[in-house]
């Protein structure tokens, strides 16, 4: 099982935002939809490990997040919906500490900045990107080492149908290779150019199947 989700609660100062009493999700790729403010994107950076909680979450039946954090994260890969990085530090500081701690090798990091076009703005201070170039960079770390999942949070909004596509591409590459996927976003994810094995709606502080 690659994920096992144990009395789940999410609250904010005491404001419940999500429970999930009991889930467990086979490897494969998943969509979580909802609104904006439904909790989707709070579900993802949890999981994510990003986010206290209460509750357990283990992956492949052997890293519970709190108890493993370190193997548990290794294998876990994130990207934001509007990602922001320091002004002052350039696409290429930030990946290159990053696939640091993912184990990342050149090579890979090289691949992916080529086929993301980030190559183009290496060395540049991500103060001067765009949301689209910010969330290129966002995109490649998710891809980064050998995850076992990797999230992404409104992977469509604020890039071009060029890189969508790109990013098509390489999800198919990874799911070839058994990597799994949890897409959260309101918009419609590709459907019908991505194989999606199950589809949530995250409503009324509730994950429900559809």
């Amino acid at each position: 099982m690659l994920l096992t989700i144990k009395n789940f609660r999410k609250a904010y100062h005491e404001t419940p935002i999500l429970t999930v009493p009991s889930l467990q999700l086979p490897a494969g790729t998943y969509w979580f939809r909802g609104i904006n403010g439904s909790g989707k994107s709070t579900f993802l950076r949890t999981i994510a490990g990003m986010l206290p909680f209460a509750g357990e979450i283990w992956l492949n039946e052997q890293y519970e997040i709190n108890r493993h954090p370190v193997p548990y994260r290794l294998r876990v890969n994130y990207a934001e919906a509007e990602p922001l990085f320091p002004d002052f530090l350039s696409a290429y500081d930030i990946i290159q500490f990053v696939a640091k701690a993912k184990q990342a090798t050149r090579t890979q990091v090289a691949c992916l900045a080529e086929q993301l076009g980030v190559d183009a703005y290496w060395k540049t201070p991500t103060g001067t990107y765009s949301s689209g170039m910010q969330k290129k960079v966002a995109l490649l770390m998710a891809f980064l080492g050998q995850p076992a999942l990797i999230l992404l949070d409104e992977p469509l909004t604020t890039i071009d149908d060029r890189a969508a596509q790109i990013l098509y591409d390489l999800i198919h590459e990874r799911q070839a290779a058994g990597v799994s996927f949890g897409l959260a976003s309101h918009q419609d994810v590709g459907q019908s150019t991505l194989p999606i094995d199950r589809v949530f709606l995250v409503e009324n502080g509730l994950l429900q199947s559809v």
